[in-house]
């Protein structure tokens, strides 16, 4: 992948992540981490100080220094994606009031069940 591409992809990430943060009112690491794991091939660990370290400071500040400090962070794509959270969690805000409170909760479900049957039988 080209660095155009790698900024790219890391920052589409962010936006992901931060539209459904902002569409379903969840962290972005249940989105991210998957995405960093199953599509980025990072180990959990990676994934989730680099996670940890995107929303620093104040939310993750000592556990990311505790994954930074075992090499567990990528500061350079924690930022990223910071990046395009910050653009996603107004976009999923926007998009999330308009929506009936039933779809949202359907969409929330339907989310988390897709992750959860990739986390469980995905390799």
């Amino acid at each position: 992948m080209d660095t155009i591409g790698y900024f790219a992809a890391f920052v589409l990430t962010g936006l992901v992540g931060g539209t459904l943060s902002g569409l379903f009112g969840i962290g972005g690491g249940i989105v991210i981490i998957p995405i960093l794991v199953l599509l980025f091939g990072m180990n959990q660990h990676l994934a989730q100080g680099t996670t940890l370290a995107l929303f620093v400071p104040p939310i993750g500040l000592l556990a990311a220094w505790t994954y930074y400090r075992e090499g567990f962070v990528d500061l350079k794509v924690a930022v990223l994606i910071c990046v395009g959270f910050f653009v996603g969690g107004l976009l999923g805000a926007k998009v999330a009031t308009f929506l009936p409170d039933i779809v949202l909760r359907r969409l929330f479900g339907c989310l988390m069940l897709l992750i959860a049957l990739k986390m469980i039988f995905g390799k």
